[in-house]
């Protein structure tokens, strides 16, 4: 039974404090009535596994206070929640279309969230979450800076083909740091001095707007005890960091005397140890000493990790296959399924053994490599038994299917500190020299060399001048700009991007200062396979005669992918864009591209049927022009179609593959969004494209994890490259 709920509220509130009054409204207003527990998405949904004997028939209202009345005190606040029957649930029709004897219906959809709800009640309970995990300090690292990693699971229930699947993967969760704030605030300044808190003396102004920015919104308690003599739990919200110390930081009381914090605070029985630091204000313009002020845990952090914090994440969330799966089984009892009234009120149980099932592994394609190599045809298997003992890549003796050619090139290096000029000459040497034996050509031995300073501000003049100066000597615009980088230094490398690929369509290949400096060949060759793409090269080709379905000249394929990204979380006003790329050649390795903004948080491609009808335009002039082929026209086309979720494939049927179809009409009249050049206009037109269209979705994050059974791993202890497994 699906119910409305409606909360009578000042604004809209958040979906805990929503779940904390559905909360009580089951535990202590109506334990009768919700007997077993109805499951609530935090929002306007209201999920029971029967039909409730509301009062109204189909609704009632309740009012539900949060705290008990106290003797004494005044009353709390009372909310008024309204239920109302929406629809009836039937899980029967969730079987029939698992074993495929019932279409999709958007009942499926319905009766899937309840199940995923039911079983992510217990854990919104008990544990700190965001949308798709939940987070536990059972295996915690606290990494500095302010910061923790806590161990998470992601969860969603889903539908295999014999039985519905719990599908568990761990996750990793950035908190902020618990515990005293002074301790806090002097790792994320990396500042232990007695001092370090004291504005005027130790604390700069923009280490207090540093501190500020980091931790506005945290919630944290106090430890004194007020005028009642208790010591308040009631958690406060950081605002801002004073700029004055508690010393100095004056206000006035009730009965209009002045005072400073740290005199009201002794006034009530809590001497300061520390009244020259800073004082932490909330959202109710009240001030606390920094030193009674205790930060809360489990808080997530929703904000950018900064850089240099990165390497610890990474390290602390990667894990080999074995132990990453040992997690996900204890992930049976972190979650405590068997435990959860909410589960086993809709009936679910969680078996606590993972599924087992068969797989199988693709047959592995034949590289055709440039005809100077020693092996112009490469499978796989083979570059897999070249891999060195650290197991890299390695591609000896080859040479670029189509090597590039430079017709002159500038070396920028920002990482003066690690870098220096005798270790700027081995990296061009070394550089020079696997580019040549990878077939690239033209890489002049003396390349201009500038040693501007790291700033980003001025990338664009450093750039610039180095453009000049490759100009200056060839009287030719630069092919290519090496940009040897320091670590953390991201603003540096958004910068030079701009300058290359926005404003001045210069490719640019950056480096890491401390491994070009320690590179040897393979990484230099890793680098080359970059340079040689950039500059418009062909590094491998599928071989035709290994792949006839893409290569058969009587069915030219087109290969077209499609993705949408999104604003960051919490950004207001700001679009979504839509990428759609096509190849453009007979060996599908080329490739074109259009974009476009689009309504922010749209997840399918609005403009899909133009880009689409651009973008054959595109494929049929370059085939004919470049490859001087008769037959340009695809009749086949494959669409990979990314980050479309499991409610959504039906629209990508019903919406995008009819636009799909519509732009491969004869006589299809571009409209004034269309920003076909007038030679592609014309090569659409003068075909009637009906081709064979293909539609692949491709889904990152689904958190879907398979184990090799034992003798069956790669040396990393992963499954093969190319299993496939077909149904579980």
């Amino acid at each position: 039974m699906l119910l409305s709920v409606e909360i009578q509220a000042d604004r809209a509130m958040p979906a805990k404090f929503n779940m904390d009054l559905i909360r009580v409204l089951q535990e202590r207003i109506a334990p009768t009535l919700f007997s077993p527990r109805a499951v609530y998405d935090g929002r306007k949904n209201l999920f029971a596994n029967r039909r409730l004997p509301l009062s109204g028939g189909d609704s009632q209202t309740f009012e539900v206070t949060l705290e008990p009345l106290r003797e004494g005190a005044p009353p709390p606040r009372a909310y008024r929640v309204a239920l109302k029957r929406v629809a009836e649930i039937y899980p029967t029709l969730l079987s029939r279309y698992q074993q495929r004897q019932a279409s999709y219906d958007p009942m499926i959809t319905t009766a899937l969230t309840v199940l995923n709800i039911a079983a992510r009640m217990e854990s919104i309970m008990r544990c700190p979450h965001n949308f798709r995990s939940f987070f536990t300090n059972q295996e915690m690292w606290a990494i500095g800076g302010g910061m923790e990693l806590w161990r998470g699971y992601f969860q969603s229930v889903r539908p295999g083909m014999r039985s519905m699947l719990m599908n568990v993967d761990i996750s990793t969760g950035t908190m902020f740091a618990s515990g005293p704030m002074i301790g806090i605030c002097q790792s994320i300044l990396e500042n232990t001095s007695p001092n370090a808190l004291a504005p005027g003396q130790g604390l700069a102004d923009r280490e207090r707007l540093k501190l500020r920015n980091f931790l506005n919104n945290v919630r944290f308690t106090t430890t004194h005890r007020g005028s009642n003599g208790q010591v308040s739990e009631r958690p406060k919200i950081l605002r801002s960091i004073s700029s004055l110390s508690a010393t100095n930081y004056r206000f006035q009381l009730s009965n209009s005397s002045e005072t400073n914090v740290a005199g009201y605070f002794e006034s009530i029985g809590t001497g300061l140890r520390f009244p020259q630091y800073v004082c932490i204000e909330t959202s109710t313009s009240a001030a606390f000493p920094i030193e009674l002020c205790n930060i809360l845990p489990g808080q997530l952090m929703r904000r950018q990790i900064p850089p240099n914090m990165v390497p610890h994440i990474l390290s602390f969330s990667t894990k080999r296959p074995e132990r990453r799966l040992d997690s996900i089984v204890a992930a049976h009892t972190a979650l405590q399924y068997g435990q959860s009234e909410y589960m086993n009120g809709f009936g679910m149980v969680v078996g606590p053994e993972p599924e087992r099932c068969l797989a199988r592994v693709l047959p592995v394609p034949a590289l055709k490599y440039g005809a100077a190599s020693k092996r112009k045809q490469l499978r796989l298997m083979y570059l897999h038994l070249w891999r060195s003992s650290n197991g890299s890549w390695n591609l000896v003796d080859q040479k670029f299917f189509k090597p590039a050619i430079v017709t002159g090139w500038a070396v920028v290096v920002y990482d003066t500190r690690t870098v220096h000029e005798p270790d700027v000459l081995k990296i061009i040497q070394s550089f020079r020299d696997q580019a040549d034996s990878l077939g690239i050509k033209g890489l002049s031995h003396n390349p201009p060399i500038s040693y501007p300073p790291a700033e980003s501000v001025h990338v664009h003049n450093h750039l610039e001048a180095a453009g000049n100066a490759v100009y200056n000597a060839t009287k030719q615009p630069p092919s290519l700009i090496v940009i040897i980088m320091p670590d953390n230094s991201n603003d540096l490398y958004q910068a030079i991007k701009h300058f290359g690929d926005v404003k001045h369509g210069v490719p640019t290949q950056c480096l890491n200062g401390y491994k070009a400096k320690r590179g040897g060949p393979q990484y230099f060759a890793n680098v080359c396979l970059k340079v040689n793409a950039k500059l418009g090269g062909l590094n491998s080709v599928l071989d035709p005669q290994a792949q006839r379905f893409l290569s058969d000249p009587a069915n030219p394929v087109m290969i077209i992918g499609s993705h949408v990204s999104h604003p960051a979380p919490g950004a207001v006003d700001r679009p979504s864009f839509a990428a759609v790329v096509g190849s453009i050649d007979s060996t599908v390795t080329q490739y074109s591209a259009v974009s476009a903004a689009q309504d922010p948080r749209v997840e399918m491609v609005t403009e899909l049927s133009n880009h689409i009808h651009e973008l054959i335009g595109r494929h049929i002039y370059c085939k004919k022009e470049q490859e001087k082929k008769q037959n340009a026209a695809p009749k086949r086309i494959i669409y990979f179609r990314n980050g479309v979720s499991d409610g959504q494939f039906q629209y990508v049927l019903d919406y995008e593959l009819p636009a799909i179809k519509g732009s491969c009409r004869l006589n299809k009249v571009p409209s004034d969004g269309d920003k076909l050049s007038e030679s592609c206009s014309e090569a659409c037109s003068r075909h009637n494209i009906n081709p064979t269209i293909t539609v692949i979705v491709v889904n990152r994050r689904h958190h879907i994890r398979f184990f090799p059974t034992h003798g069956q791993a790669d040396r990393s202890g992963n499954c093969p490259a190319g299993t496939v497994v077909d149904d579980v």
